[in-house]
């Protein structure tokens, strides 16, 4: 056991993230965008993955003045695409310390009405495209990671995933199947990567503001704060805390574990005087 000397317990050795260098899929907007202006703050390099080329040139505009960042536009279902995307991560950050598997998809529609190939398609990117871009990635995972600090894979799941939402009216039979499906995913992962020196966690994030909450928060806000134990949304420091421990020497040890971030939404059966 290394002897402890005290300074391995000050909060800026505990936390610090600067040196490491992150992929994130998804991260033109929403939670995406969110978490790679955090870990761009805290010293991290940071390359985002999204399938529009036009979002990734305004996102990147967005992210550059708070460090280095990257831009690659790439659709995770594709191999293609997801080959193209590695090798551009390599070739601009040499090695990915941490992959945040955050690219998703959503479709909501009434049991009888809900088509095929909407399913199919909310399985592929929330589910399949996660484990496809994380074999992939092992070579540069590995890279990165050693015994004291492994590299890191943080998939974001959904609180969706945990429990049975009903908030939104309609249901979403795909994508929470998809994610509780990825938090299952994840445990199996982290069992595998482990002796490769690479963790794998899972975030459960409740409502944060987010272009897939916007019509949600519009219409029924009053009804999502009223479902929360704590009765409001998440804010975006909030989810960077935890991608930050997850991503930090003080995570180093946290594996297979999918960690809710919604203000106990997801174990309240709530008042839902407005279910209809």
């Amino acid at each position: 056991m290394t002897p402890l000397t005290g300074d391995q317990f000050r909060i800026e050795n505990l936390f610090s993230l600067r040196g490491k260098t992150a992929l994130v899929t998804g991260g033109s907007s929403g939670l995406g965008l969110i978490m790679s202006r955090g870990l761009l703050r805290n010293g991290v390099k940071v390359l985002i993955a999204s399938r529009k080329s036009e979002k990734c040139k305004l996102a990147l505009e967005q992210l550059k003045p708070h460090g280095e960042c990257y831009a690659f536009a790439a659709d995770v279902t594709s191999i293609d695409d997801r080959k193209a995307l590695l090798q551009e991560t390599e070739d601009k950050l040499g090695s990915i310390s941490i992959l945040i598997n955050n690219a998703g998809t959503n479709w909501a529609a009434k049991l009888e009405e809900y088509p095929d190939h909407g399913f199919a398609k909310v399985i592929s990117t929330n589910l399949n495209a996660v484990f496809s871009l994380t074999r992939d990635a092992l070579p540069l995972l590995k890279k990165a990671a050693s015994l004291e600090d492994p590299a890191r894979v943080i998939n974001i799941g959904s609180m969706d995933g945990i429990h049975v939402p009903i908030v939104q009216r309609v249901p979403t039979f795909a994508y929470s199947s998809s994610k509780a499906a990825l938090h299952h995913l994840t445990k199996s992962l982290a069992i595998d990567l482990a002796p490769k020196h690479i963790t794998v966690n899972a975030v459960a994030p409740g409502f944060f503001e987010s272009r897939m909450t916007d019509y949600l928060f519009e219409n029924y806000k009053h009804d999502i704060e009223d479902d929360c134990p704590l009765h409001r949304v998440g804010e975006p420091e909030e989810l960077i805390g935890i991608v930050a421990y997850l991503s930090s020497r003080a995570g180093a040890y946290t594996n297979g574990a999918v960690i809710p971030v919604d203000g106990g939404t997801s174990i309240s059966k709530g008042k839902r005087s407005w279910q209809d």
